[in-house]
């Protein structure tokens, strides 16, 4: 009876811990996007891209470090730094192309250390280096596409397969890599990404799972079957509103 006592006090102080982690995690990501020193053009966004929901799927939690590629202006590094504070760190990466492409939005962002936890990088991706396992995770919001694009000449094409084995071996083991991107027609090739930015989601699942990464779960946060995934993600009839996939992938622990 002791024994059955005791492994009962286990599993409910073990599930109380859980929830608690949770909880935690949950709080903290609604205080960083009802954070009142957020860009207002920012806050705008939040409507159609979720960013509480998403952030809850891929399981950010305070103190993480965690790697947002090509993170473009900053929108979603600047949640990260909220939530994970000043015991995290977030890195904000870019490539020569992303970084031209916003301008001055990443100085603006991070001037006059406005957040001190995060530390902006531009690289191009094929020369992608930092330190290895050193992420407990990594974000790619709306830009994974954006490895199969070379149409334009100011963008140098990008070895996808490389890219993706640099990645895996900056996440520590056991890390996770979340995946938000603009849905294409299944079975369409990674040509779309030039003419539609979009990507066919199972090119998503077999490069990384081809990488070792494991697909953890897919949620249906951002999905929208009314979309037209024949047209630019960028068409004022779509844009803001298109079909996008979330996945949660995971680096298989040592």
């Amino acid at each position: 009876m002791k024994k059955i006592a005791w492994s009962l006090l286990l599993t409910f102080v073990s599930s109380s811990f859980c929830l608690s982690v949770f909880a935690d995690g949950h709080t903290a990501i609604d205080r960083a996007v009802s954070n009142s020193a957020r860009l207002e053009e920012d806050s705008d966004r939040d409507a159609a891209r979720k960013p509480v929901e998403v952030l809850e799927f891929f399981g950010i939690e305070p103190g993480m470090k965690i790697l947002d590629v090509f993170a473009g202006g900053g929108y979603y590094a600047e949640i990260l730094s909220y939530i994970v504070g000043a015991e995290g760190e977030v890195t904000l990466y870019n490539n020569g192309g992303w970084d031209g492409f916003v301008g001055q939005g990443v100085v603006d962002r991070l001037a006059d250390n406005r957040l001190p936890n995060v530390q902006s990088i531009v690289m191009e991706a094929d020369e992608f280096t930092l330190e290895a396992n050193h992420y407990d995770a990594a974000v790619f919001v709306l830009g994974f596409h954006d490895l199969y694009y070379e149409s334009d000449p100011g963008w140098p094409a990008i070895d996808a397969d490389n890219f993706i084995d640099r990645l895996y071996g900056v996440i520590k083991p056991g890390g996770v890599l979340g995946i938000v991107d603009h849905a294409s027609e299944p079975g369409v090739s990674v040509a779309v990404a030039n003419s539609l930015h979009r990507i066919d989601p199972g090119i998503i699942r077999s490069d990384l799972i081809s990488a070792g990464f494991v697909l953890e779960e897919e949620s249906d946060i951002l999905r929208n079957q009314l979309d037209n995934r024949n047209i630019p993600m960028s068409d004022p009839s779509v844009r803001g509103q298109t079909d996008r996939v979330v996945m949660r992938f995971r680096k298989p622990s040592m």
